[in-house]
C-alpha cells in the first residue's frame, strides 16, 4: 500500500506541476557556442582584463606591454597573463617589435560581442 500512496502521489504531483509551470522551450544556442561564448565572458571576469581593455581602446594604435604594466599595481609577469587571457578569447591582438610585444584592441571580435549577448538573450 505504501508504494501505491507514493505512485498515486507522483502521479499528482507531475499533472499538478504541468498544470502550474508550463513546458520551457529549447535554447537556441548550440552548445559549442555556448561554449565559445561562455570563454567570452570568462575573459571578461576580472577588474584588470576589462581595465587592460579600455586602455587599449583609449589608444589608437598598438600599446607595448611595458606601458600597459604602468597602468597598474601589477607586475609584467602578472599583466602578460592577462593578456594572454584576452589574446586567447580573441579580444586583442599582439605583433613583436624587437624584443617588445604590443597589443591592440581586435575590433573585429568586439564588434561580435553585442551580436553574442543579443543572441544568448533571444532578442
Amino acid at each position: 500500500m505504501r508504494n501505491g500512496q507514493s505512485e498515486g502521489r507522483g502521479r499528482r504531483s507531475r499533472a499538478g506541476v504541468a498544470e502550474l509551470c508550463p513546458a520551457s522551450r529549447r535554447p537556441k544556442l548550440d552548445p559549442g557556442t555556448a561554449g565559445e561564448y561562455a570563454g567570452w565572458f570568462k575573459a571578461l571576469a576580472d577588474p584588470t582584463r576589462i581595465g587592460i581593455l579600455n586602455l587599449l581602446a583609449a589608444n589608437d594604435g598598438p600599446v607595448c606591454v611595458c606601458h600597459i604594466v604602468d597602468h597598474f599595481p601589477l607586475g609584467q609577469p602578472t599583466i602578460s597573463h592577462h593578456l594572454k587571457i584576452l589574446l586567447d578569447a580573441r579580444f586583442v591582438l599582439a605583433e613583436r617589435r624587437g624584443t617588445f610585444m604590443f597589443y591592440r584592441l581586435n575590433r573585429k571580435c568586439l564588434a561580435e560581442f553585442p551580436v553574442a549577448a543579443r543572441r544568448i538573450l533571444n532578442l
